[in-house]
């Protein structure tokens, strides 16, 4: 049942909870309950609900798991983009993780394709 952990996108997004850790590692200590959170478990819940897909009976449950995972990836996107703008996150730091996330939403839409028989 763990095969979820030879999908190339969980493995990506593994990195990209990596990637999200270290970089509001150094947001303002007053948003460690606010943005700094919400990123954070913007970011977690991306693999979380492709491994929790891959873990149900049927493709159809999977895709459903696949499409939560991609909203969170545009949450996470959004939330990125408001610690640009307060000054919390840097231009170059927000270019780098957004290329690594719209290479997930790229790999989840191919794979919801896949799964869906397109």
């Amino acid at each position: 049942m763990s095969y979820y952990k030879n999908l190339h996108i969980w493995q990506k997004s593994m990195d990209l909870v990596d990637n999200v850790y270290s970089i509001t590692k150094n947001f303002p200590k007053e948003e460690i309950y606010g943005l700094t959170n919400q990123i954070r478990r913007a970011a977690v819940s991306v693999p979380s609900n492709i491994a929790e897909g891959a873990g149900r009976n049927s493709d159809a449950q999977f895709t459903n798991f696949l499409s939560y995972s991609n909203g969170s990836t545009l949450e996470l996107e959004t939330q990125l983009i408001i610690s640009n703008r307060q000054g919390f996150l840097n231009e170059s730091d927000l270019i780098e993780i957004t290329k690594l996330i719209e290479d997930i939403q790229k790999m989840n839409y191919k794979l919801q394709n896949k799964l869906n028989g397109k």
